[in-house]
């Protein structure tokens, strides 16, 4: 659920915390960054590897497709590249001056948005032999991260994890990036591992970690059920990301764990902010309140709502307001909210219950009217109780007439007999006990 309220897509985090850092690495082709990759290769104590030379005649050749590159001239930067493979050309390159072609024509593949040739020519790159340990590095991370633009996240997945393996101090951003292919592929044990070791890094750092690392953190927290987790990692976005959302998401899990008093305050914190600005969030506060047995300001908050064209002009959302009123003792504010949610419901069922509300005002004609609208629409859950309040509303007119036929009626359901015959008996009692006054005249 809450994961529904959870807006954040994997690809957008893996392009914040990756796919900036493959830009970088696309464009890092040159010969001259091949070559400082070489020597950060030389100075790695993990593995000692025997690179071959980069000759004079093969840098110049993707100097100039780098150029071409560089210029946005990606014909002509192929076409470099092209006559250096051609025929007998291949045979002719070392290992490592293939690996720096095949590493230029991934970037020409990346750049006209043809990810799966980039991934082809990627790993061109690392199959060749003995090329430098940061280039095979650098170009597995960036494999990986082609894989998820794709969204190829068990490839992905599988990629990361061996650039992992070779890789003495993954950062932050990597973690997190490996958690969202594991969220994806619903390995959801292994996201929260990955994301929470993520966050640990900047905060041991002294860093702050990125919204979305929470974010992605308390989804997982909260499909295991671990909601005293959850509702934590919601404390700290209110600290340090306050939204809306996130005042709205704490109330519900509250609600989870039935900490009702907390849930309402949390939604309470959000209205006083000014925050609440869809229905269904002014109408969910409304109802806390009415659970929290505080009807005045459950109405106040229906009100202003409606008023400020927040709150959608429905029947419902009108009964609830006029019933919030009615539950304060404002009888006078919830007669208008229940005639316009009596007005906009498809049956009759409001109109009774308005009628009632006239009855409790002393408003008998009102209430006759509201009453018979409702009975002759139909749909009303009790018309035998409707038709004890008319035959009370007549009687209040002094028509005992109308009164008994509409009693007649209702004393023909059994759960309405008896007090239906007690108010005929009292319409009859009454009517002589006028009748001897008339005469004691």
């Amino acid at each position: 659920m809450f994961h529904r309220l959870f807006a954040t897509t994997v690809l957008a985090v893996a392009l914040a915390t990756g796919l900036v850092a493959t830009d970088r690495a696309l464009t890092s082709v040159s010969v001259i960054s091949s070559a400082v990759a070489q020597d950060k290769g030389k100075k790695d104590q993990r593995e000692t590897r025997r690179t071959p030379a980069l000759r004079n005649k093969v840098y110049e050749k993707l100097a100039e497709a780098q150029t071409f590159a560089e210029e946005k001239r990606y014909g002509e930067a192929e076409a470099v590249l092209n006559s250096m493979i051609a025929g007998e050309g291949k045979r002719a390159l070392n290992s490592y001056e293939l690996a720096n072609v095949y590493n230029l024509y991934a970037f020409l593949r990346y750049s006209t948005e043809d990810y799966q040739g980039a991934l082809a020519n990627y790993r061109k790159v690392v199959a060749q032999p003995d090329i430098p340990l940061a280039m095979e590095i650098n170009t597995k991370k960036t494999i990986a991260q082609l894989y998820f633009v794709q969204e190829q996240w068990q490839a992905g997945v599988s990629a990361l994890l061996e650039w992992f393996a070779l890789t003495e101090k993954p950062d932050a951003g990597s973690y997190v990036l490996l958690s969202q292919g594991y969220y994806q592929i619903k390995d959801y044990d292994n996201a929260l591992k990955n994301v929470e070791t993520a966050i640990s890094m900047h905060q041991t750092a002294g860093k702050l970690p990125k919204e979305q690392w929470y974010n992605l953190a308390r989804f997982l927290y909260f499909d295991k059920g671990d909601t005293d987790n959850a509702l934590n990692t919601l404390k700290v976005l209110l600290k340090y990301y306050p939204k809306k959302q996130y005042w709205v998401q704490a109330s519900h899990l509250y609600g989870e764990k039935k900490d009702e008093p907390r849930q309402l305050a949390m939604m309470e914190t959000a209205y006083e902010q000014g925050l609440l600005d869809r229905s269904t969030d002014v109408v969910t506060m409304a109802y806390l309140y009415l659970n929290a047995e505080v009807p005045y300001p459950a109405a106040r908050v229906m009100e202003q709502g409606l008023a400020a064209e927040i709150v959608e002009e429905k029947s419902k959302n009108f009964e609830l307001a006029g019933s919030a009123w009615r539950q304060a003792q404002e009888t006078e504010k919830s007669i208008p909210m229940m005639e316009r949610a009596a007005e906009l419901a498809d049956d009759g069922e409001l109109y009774t219950r308005l009628g009632n509300v006239y009855l409790d005002g002393d408003k008998f004609q009102k209430a006759i009217n509201s009453l018979e609208k409702g009975l002759s629409r139909g749909g009303v859950k009790r018309p035998d109780q409707a038709r004890l309040a008319l035959g009370m509303a007549y009687f209040n007119l002094g028509n005992y007439k109308s009164a008994r036929t509409v009693f007649r009626v209702a004393a023909k359901d059994d759960r309405s007999e008896k007090y239906a015959r007690q108010w005929l008996k009292y319409i009859d009692s009454e009517q002589t006990r006028q009748e001897e006054l008339k005469r004691d005249i």
